[in-house]
């Protein structure tokens, strides 16, 4: 997927916020895209805002998000920071009329996350949300061949996506382990599935939720102390989609799995698997199997329209040069993408009803999109 623009187009200048995922992430592959240029960095300590533009070329540094946004270079802005602070973030940004790249989850819930959309709108500015499984060609050309009607009537979808990330219990406590902060497996890998779940198999009628947290307590670096976890480390979630199809939803960051993520999708006509045993990288690796009734499971070629066009060593680089790519058409040709904040609201809105399934250990159901959105 190469972008359309024309490369004589004046390049847009973006301002990347978080120096975590941002500058492993957001900074190179901003810089490796034809059209954006990284005219600013923001980090809350000024010093360290001023050393990282300095490694990265980057001409402006800025400790608040409202110098950010008065910039004049500045046209658009990607957020990277931990979910409690992306709604005053994406607001500022949001207010100020500059287009927005927000990472997931989109907010800490579903009213968050629907201003922030309606804002957007209003604003008439491109906003986006790094929903990066849309753009890995495994998973596009498993989206092509589900278009293509390869399963037939769908009667079962399993879905796994198990790691370690979170396995060692001497790992110490941050905001990940903290609720208040949108921590928690549902919120890291979980608002991921939701969309692609959307994506591919459309919306959810209804689901029930069971959230575990298997290291309850971890050690706060600033006090030395053992602190509380109260945030899920796995999660088994059940789904109705719209259509009627049952989908098997487990997803945990405690196991130490020879199958990391996996997407199963049985149907009356033929059964497709999507998959991926690369453990330090959830983005390379994914293959795409098939089968009819009764034959073999066989392996399907990806082909070399949808591969990307460069590996980065960090596979989220080459997926985020692509968010990038539908984002920067978006904001020439001031026409909304998808995703936009639409999806974002859908996959936060769905993260809610999880916890408050679990609380009432109870089935609950899913308003409507756009009765939720614009109502």
């Amino acid at each position: 997927m190469v972008s359309t623009l024309q490369t004589n187009q004046q390049k847009i200048g973006v301002a990347v916020v978080g120096t975590g995922f941002g500058q492993k992430v957001h900074i190179p592959g901003l810089q490796a895209h034809p059209q954006t240029e990284v005219v600013a960095v923001y980090h809350r300590d000024i010093n360290k805002a001023r050393a990282i533009a300095k490694s990265n070329n980057i001409p402006h540094a800025c400790d608040t998000i409202a110098d950010i946004v008065k910039l004049p270079a500045v046209q658009a802005v990607t957020i990277a920071t931990p979910p409690f602070l992306h709604y005053e973030m994406a607001k500022t940004v949001l207010q100020a009329g500059k287009h927005l790249l927000l990472e997931k989850p989109t907010a800490l819930n579903a009213t968050e996350a629907k201003e922030l959309y309606q804002l957007a709108q209003k604003q008439r500015v491109i906003a986006t949300v790094d929903f990066e499984f849309r753009f890995v060609p495994g998973w596009q050309k498993f989206a092509q061949l589900l278009s293509a009607d390869y399963v037939g009537n769908k009667r079962l979808i399993r879905i796994d996506w198990l790691g370690s990330s979170r396995a060692d219990a001497s790992r110490p406590w941050n905001w990940y382990s903290s609720q208040d902060k949108g921590g928690g497996a549902l919120g890291s890998l979980g608002s991921h599935a939701f969309d692609y779940i959307y994506w591919l198999f459309g919306p959810v009628r209804r689901l029930s939720a069971h959230l575990t947290t298997a290291i309850p307590t971890r050690i706060d670096p600033a006090t030395g102390e053992s602190k509380p976890v109260n945030t899920d480390d796995t999660c088994v979630l059940t789904l109705e989609l719209a259509d009627g199809t049952p989908c098997q939803l487990t997803i945990s960051a405690v196991v130490h799995a020879p199958r990391t993520h996996w997407v199963e999708v049985y149907g009356d006509r033929g059964t497709l698997v999507l998959g991926s045993e690369n453990q330090k990288d959830y983005i390379h690796g994914f293959r795409v199997w098939g089968s009819e009734p009764g034959k073999t499971l066989s392996e399907i070629e990806i082909p070399s329209d949808l591969m990307f066009p460069q590996n980065h060593a960090d596979g989220r680089i080459s997926a985020f040069i692509r968010v990038v790519d539908q984002w920067v058409q978006g904001i020439y040709s001031q026409q909304q993408i998808i995703p936009s904040l639409r999806e974002g609201v859908y996959s936060q809105l769905l993260m809610d009803l999880c916890h408050e399934s679990h609380q009432a250990a109870s089935w609950v159901n899913v308003p409507n999109l756009d009765s939720f959105v614009d109502g």
